[in-house]
Formats: C-alpha cells, sequence, structure tokens
C-alpha cells in the first residue's frame, strides 16, 4: 500500500475513533434546517436523543435524524438553547488549537480592517461571539487590558484557553473578567468577576480597573470592574463620532447619558450646551470626571441624577425644548418574547422626545433590545411621532460599529440599530 494512501487510512481511523467517542446529540427529523443555513444555536425541542452523558461545556457531536454528522457543539443542560455550534465541519477537533486559531483569526481581521492597531492606547472588540465563531465569548481590548465575558457553558468551559491566546496573539498584559451578567444564570452558571490571568514577565502587581481610553481624540475614564457591560459601549463608537459632528452650536440633551460618551463627543464639536441625563449618581460623577479630563468648561453642562421618563415628563411640563436629542437605553426586551412590553417604553420616551425637539431639530434614538428588530423599532417610533404630532423624516440610520462584525447566517447578531429623525 502506498505511504500517501496509508497515511489518508490511519487519518481516517483516528477521526472516526475521535468522533464515535463523543456523546451524540440526535436532532428530530426535519429540524436540521438551521443548522444547513449555518445558524449556531440548537433548541431543546428540536433534540431527539442525546447519548452519553456529557457534562456542561462538554462537545457534542450533532446528527440529523438520519444519523449525518451536521458538525460540533457546546453542551448546555441547563439551557433553552441546548447546544451552540462551535464548528460545522464534523471532522474538525474542538481542542486549545481549534480555540487558537479562531482567536487568531478573530485578532487579524480587526487588525487588517484597521480597528485595532498593535499600540497601547487601541480599544476594540476582539471577539464578538457567534460573529467570530466563538458562541458566548465576548473580549474587549482597553489599550494593554483585555476584558472578557464568557456567557455560555462552552465559553466557560474554554475560557483559560481562549484567555492564553488573546495574550499571546494581542501582546496586553492582563485579562480582567466580566462574566457576571443575568445571561450566565440562563446557563447555570454563577456570575464572577476578576483578574483571569496575566502576562509572563508582567509582574505580581495587577493593573488599575480605572482605565484611560482615547476615542476620537476624547479622552475616557471607564472603569472595568464596575462599569456597563466590559466598562464602555464600544459598539456605539461611530454613532458617537455622527452625532457629534451635528451638535455643532445646538442645546443638545443626552438621556441615559451613562459616562458621558454621547455628551463629550457633542462637546468636542462644539455643542453650545448639553444636558445629560441617568439614574445612576456613579455614571453622572465619571461623566463629569470624563468632562474635565478633557479640559471643557463646566458651564457648558447639566447633570440630572433622575429617571429618564421622570425627566422628560418634567421637561415637557416647564416648557423646556432642545435642538438635538440623543436616547440610547438599556436593553428593554431580552427575547422576541418581551417586544410588546418593550415596544411601550420605547413608544413613550420617543413620543416625549419628538414633543421637546425645537422645529428643524434631531432626534438620534437607538435600541439594542434582540427581541426588537429593525422594522419594528422603525414602527414604533413613526407612532411615536405621530402622537406627538411631529412631522418627522428618517435622514440617517446607525449600526454597532465595524469591530462587532453581523454575521449573515445570524442576524441575531446585528442588535444595535438606530434612526436619525429630523422635525
Amino acid at each position: 500500500m502506498p505511504k500517501q494512501t496509508r497515511d489518508i487510512n490511519l487519518l481516517i481511523l483516528k477521526f472516526a475513533a475521535m468522533s464515535s467517542s463523543l456523546p451524540v446529540l440526535l436532532l428530530k427529523p426535519g429540524r436540521v434546517k438551521s443548522m444547513l443555513r449555518r445558524h449556531p444555536w440548537i433548541f431543546s425541542g428540536a433534540i431527539k436523543t442525546v447519548t452519553g452523558k456529557p457534562q456542561p461545556g462538554e462537545t457534542v457531536r450533532v446528527e440529523a435524524a438520519d444519523g449525518t454528522s451536521l458538525g460540533l457543539a457546546a453542551w448546555s443542560p441547563k439551557s433553552q438553547i441546548r447546544a451552540k455550534v462551535w464548528s460545522f465541519d464534523p471532522a474538525d477537533s474542538i481542542d486549545e488549537t481549534f480555540f487558537w486559531q479562531r482567536v487568531a483569526q478573530a485578532v487579524d481581521f480587526r487588525e487588517s480592517a484597521s480597528f485595532a492597531p498593535r499600540e497601547s492606547g487601541s480599544v476594540s472588540r476582539l471577539i464578538h461571539a457567534e460573529s467570530d465563531g466563538l458562541p458566548g465569548i465576548v473580549a474587549d481590548r482597553y489599550g494593554e487590558v483585555i476584558v472578557m465575558q464568557c456567557l455560555s457553558a462552552g465559553a466557560e468551559r474554554w475560557k483559560a484557553v481562549v484567555a492564553r491566546a488573546l495574550l499571546q496573539e494581542t501582546g496586553a498584559v492582563a485579562i480582567y473578567e466580566r462574566s457576571d451578567t443575568e445571561v450566565r444564570k440562563l446557563e447555570g452558571l454563577p456570575k464572577t468577576k476578576g483578574w483571569l490571568l496575566t502576562a509572563k514577565g508582567a509582574g505580581t502587581a495587577k493593573p488599575d480597573t480605572r482605565l484611560v481610553i482615547t476615542e476620537d481624540g476624547i479622552q475616557y475614564r471607564i472603569d472595568i470592574e464596575a462599569g456597563h457591560k466590559t466598562g464602555f459601549y464600544l459598539d456605539q463608537r461611530e454613532s458617537r463620532r455622527l452625532v457629534g459632528l451635528e451638535s455643532a452650536g445646538r442645546e443638545i440633551l443626552n438621556c441615559f447619558s451613562y459616562t458621558g460618551g454621547f455628551s463629550l463627543a457633542a462637546a468636542k464639536n462644539g455643542a453650545k450646551h448639553i444636558t445629560s441625563i441617568d439614574v445612576s449618581a456613579e455614571a453622572l460623577q465619571l461623566a463629569q470626571e470624563n468632562a474635565a479630563l478633557n479640559g471643557f468648561s463646566a458651564d457648558r453642562f447639566e447633570w440630572v441624577q433622575e429617571d429618564v421618563f421622570q425627566t422628560l415628563r418634567r421637561f415637557t411640563q416647564e416648557g423646556r425644548s432642545f435642538d438635538g436629542i440623543i436616547l440610547d437605553p438599556p436593553k428593554f426586551a431580552h427575547t422576541a418574547s418581551q417586544a410588546q412590553r418593550a415596544a411601550r417604553g420605547y413608544k413613550d420616551i420617543n413620543r416625549l422626545a419628538f414633543g421637546l425637539l425645537r422645529p428643524g431639530g434631531w432626534l438620534a434614538t437607538f435600541s439594542c433590545s434582540g427581541g426588537v428588530n429593525a422594522e419594528l423599532f422603525q414602527k414604533i417610533v413613526a407612532s411615536a411621532a405621530l402622537d406627538a404630532g411631529a412631522e418627522a423624516a428618517i435622514t440617517g440610520l446607525y449600526h454597532q460599529s465595524a469591530d462587532h462584525p453581523v454575521r449573515l447566517s445570524v442576524p441575531e447578531t446585528a442588535y444595535l440599530k438606530g434612526l436619525h429623525c429630523r422635525i
């Protein structure tokens, strides 16, 4: 037998032995459509049987009802999404090499597209979960520190490997874990946060969890330990730039302002006065620090610690008005089942905002709710304008920044949507 043929046969036998040792997730008849479209989520209702006793996060082989191998996935017994596909190639090996390659591909993509040049001040999303073929894993870079979230059983199982790969591929010095979201409960995982890994030779002292980053020439002090998400809303980078350009000489109202991202972008571009509303005293304190950090005059800002809905109603009663308003609320709907309740909230704040705009004014309104798609969001905003008696037109669309790519086979990765409306 020729040596080449013998080697190929040995590889086939090796793969067969490896594959047969994996637990098998057998789908019900007619439930393969989503996998054939390369969507990585397998819901509990699509599963017929599971052979073996896979542990949370363990790799399982996914098969169609006729026994056809469809791919390899991470098992999550507590979640309604019972498995998330790592690879649609049944011949793959889900091992350290697999994750190292996926991490390297994700980092190289950002660098080749000039999203995150290798420099100490670089700020970028490095891993965007399903969009990078790594469901449940999110990683953001803030200079020399990477903040990582592990949101699924599979991500939890492989997080140490992913963390080591991230440090080597980026040259960062440390990784801080922020796996403290409610999503972890759905996976049967406890919340956790803290320093995960430090690069060799970086010393024993951990970096400060309060960092200063630069975006579009503006400095922001962020808190990776206590801040929202991983410490900053990187997905709004492009939106902040565009809103800033619209703000010159105008009076701006920034609702759900958090630590002042949109407020500072408006100030940099010459806004006359900026009113910022957030319910969190800590967020507003950091926003004021950020304004001072950039040398902006304090008299250009008004900081309001109050519920946004209540404040908008109070401003309406007081007869206040603005040239530009930003609505960037937190997620109102995590799933499509919560869309109706979320729609009421979105309509209410948009109706109030339209009523506070001066003639010729603009509204930049956003939704990050996965359960509210772009079409539904536009209908909600249109209904709000009608109720407010505002004649408005959409003059621009906002999307998540390009380092948060949308995978065509996973429409859920396009979670952030926004409208620029002008009276």
